[in-house]
């Protein structure tokens, strides 16, 4: 069993959670049910995945939750991209949380590496 608290993915992973959940206080009141929900349960479902992976038994167990979350910061950047063109997040926060997004993916990209999974 791993502590989820000492991967730097999820230190990273939990940090933008929080990014995206701030950003999300400014979206139209209309929203809150579709794209600010959608966000920030994909946003949170990054450090989740990952803790929940941790507490696994085995490597390709782990792995399985590294992919999930992987999968939902591809989500996450889709979405964010969605809000910036829909003039909802200013172009320097947008890049912020696309640049954090991103180097996410890769750090689980190399996670999984490090397992034998991609």
């Amino acid at each position: 069993m791993r502590d989820f608290r000492h991967l730097k993915v999820w230190e990273k992973s939990h940090a933008f959670a929080k990014a995206v959940y701030a950003a999300c206080r400014r979206f139209p009141p209309e929203e809150r049910f579709g794209l600010t929900s959608q966000l920030q349960r994909a946003a949170f479902s990054i450090p989740t995945n990952i803790a929940e992976g941790c507490g696994r038994d085995s490597d390709a167990q782990f792995a399985r939750f590294l992919e999930i979350a992987s999968g939902s910061a591809s989500e996450s950047e889709y979405l964010l991209l969605f809000a910036y063109e829909m003039g909802w997040l200013p172009e320097e926060e947008y890049q912020a949380l696309v640049n954090a997004v991103e180097e996410i993916k890769r750090m689980l990209t190399g996670l999984l590496k490090s397992l034998g999974r991609r």
